[in-house]
């Protein structure tokens, strides 16, 4: 099997990418880059840095630290796991030296290696009230597994990360809600879940569900209502402006009557 480079950029701009049969995608900020490495595949996390380092130090939350002199400053290191074990799982960042400095620099932003396990049983799912609904129904898609304590993820194809996710719980089961669904929602949808003591494994995706939304048609009469509440409306408005005319009118008019009669009081003076 041809090594599978996860570019894990955990440099001071973030940057990740994982190569599949020569696919390329890319993801930015603190995201799920390495969905679809499994236990025990080969990754490289690369370090992108703003300028030439000397020293590189990857750090992983709770675990491993590792460091790379350079021979040559460069502006990119790599650290290579040949074959992922489970406590490769786990938060990074990476932190530089330049040459003509003591001082570390700041932490970049982490990056969170998560890891497959095959060995997992993938979720079960379904989903209510049907696959074919209506705009604005409220759909639930319900997964579940067999034993106790996990949390559960929520994916749909074509979407790189979780959409939704439900953290530990005690049961078996997570239920996600998709509250009044358009058909920007329609697609297919599948779970994973993480167990409670491993945060940083995942299982296999389960089987998946299609959701249909399709558009709730206008009920009968409705376009006859809406064209004549718009008469209604120009109606309205027409005799608002005549009352508002006829008020100016009024006003304008007897203005010139007062202003007649002073003007003839003033010449019998």
């Amino acid at each position: 099997m041809a090594p599978l480079a996860v570019n894990l950029t955990l440099g001071w701009w973030l940057v990740a990418a994982r190569r599949v049969q020569q696919r390329e995608y890319g993801d930015r900020g603190k995201d799920h880059p390495s969905q679809g490495v499994s236990l025990g595949d080969p990754v490289t996390l690369r370090c992108h840095l703003p300028r030439l380092a000397a020293w590189v130090w990857l750090y992983q939350e709770g675990g491993w630290f590792y460091n790379k002199g350079k021979k040559k400053e460069q502006d990119v290191a790599e650290f290579y796991f040949v074959g992922t074990l489970q406590e490769h799982a786990g938060h990074y960042w990476c932190q530089y030296q330049v040459s003509e400095s003591a001082e570390l620099s700041v932490e970049s932003d982490p990056v969170e290696l998560v890891l497959t396990d095959h060995s997992l049983s993938p979720p079960s799912i379904s989903i209510h009230p049907e696959q074919h609904v209506g705009t604005g129904t409220n759909v639930s898609i319900r997964c579940w597994k067999k034993d106790y304590g996990a949390t559960f993820l929520l994916h749909k194809d074509g979407s790189s990360d979780p959409i939704q996710r439900q953290d530990f719980s005690e049961g078996s089961t997570a239920t996600f809600t998709l509250f009044g669904v358009t058909p920007a929602d329609s697609g297919t949808y599948r779970c994973s879940y993480r167990p409670w003591h491993y945060a940083y494994m995942s299982s296999p995706l389960g089987d998946s569900v299609m959701l249909e939304v399709t558009p709730t048609a206008a009920p009968p009469g409705a376009e006859e209502q809406s064209c004549a509440n718009l008469v209604m409306a120009l109606v309205r408005g027409f005799v608002a402006a005549l009352v508002f005319g006829l008020g100016v009118f009024f006003v304008i008019d007897a203005r010139s009557l007062w202003i007649r009669r002073d003007d003839n009081c003033g010449e019998q003076v």
